[in-house]
């Protein structure tokens, strides 16, 4: 699987992009303010069902940020661990914990909105939040993150494979990563280079024309359940 846009007629696939940023500044704002575990407890059924609403499912989101697991699993245990006496605190790693699942919440519903939302809405709902050439500037930059994050993706993966095949699962970890991250290096910047060389031989424009925006009825209501998310931020 890879974290990129999954055509579909789900819920949030028919909001507006604005809205959709809306909706995650929103839950990240309520996150971040009630990083307890009431907070997070109420958030929780929120980040599950929100994937389902893109078409998704929770499994399908973990598999994605499977490289972050390990270290929003090993951040408590390491912000526990003392030099000396008692050589483990439990109220710094509780706290940690806390944190590191309020990362995955929030990646839980950050997710959805790349799943449901075309690179071209994301990039004019951008322009419009930031309108001038510093709107353009960060347009392009978001649309190129989408259509390249995909495909670097799938270059590592292909590389880990590639050295699994050849034995790589013999070899030292070290040699494993070594060897995977300079193949998938290289390939970014092949792919880089050749992206720059098509981006001038189609003429690239910084003023595109971009889809129309239209706020519908479900849009308000989304955008008023963010405010309310955002708003509980001065309970």
């Amino acid at each position: 699987m890879t974290l990129a846009y999954r055509p579909g007629g789900g819920v949030l696939h028919r909001l507006d992009p604005r809205a959709k940023l809306a909706l995650q500044a929103g839950f990240a704002a309520a996150a971040f303010a009630h990083t307890t575990v009431l907070g997070l407890a109420a958030l929780t059924p929120v980040a599950v069902v929100v994937p389902r609403l893109a078409g998704a499912s929770v499994r399908d989101v973990l598999g994605e940020f499977r490289a972050v697991a390990p270290f929003l699993l090993a951040a408590p245990a390491v912000a526990g661990l003392t030099l000396g006496e008692p050589w483990f605190r439990i109220a710094p790693a509780a706290r940690v914990a806390l944190a590191s699942y309020r990362v995955l919440l929030v990646l839980l519903v950050a997710a959805t909105y790349v799943y449901s939302t075309p690179v071209r809405d994301s990039r004019a709902a951008v322009r419009w939040l930031l309108p001038g050439k510093l709107g353009a500037a960060t347009g392009i930059g978001v649309a190129l993150v989408f259509r390249f994050l995909p495909v670097l993706q799938g270059d590592l993966t292909a590389r880990r494979d590639a050295v699994n095949a050849r034995l790589g699962g013999e070899r030292s970890i070290r040699e494993r990563i070594r060897l995977v991250a300079v193949g998938g290096l290289w390939r970014a910047l092949s792919r880089a280079d050749r992206l720059a060389v098509a981006l001038r031989a189609r003429c690239f424009a910084w003023n595109p024309t971009s889809p129309p925006l239209a706020y519908a009825r479900r849009d308000w209501l989304a955008t008023a359940a963010a405010a309310g998310l955002a708003g509980t931020v001065l309970v």
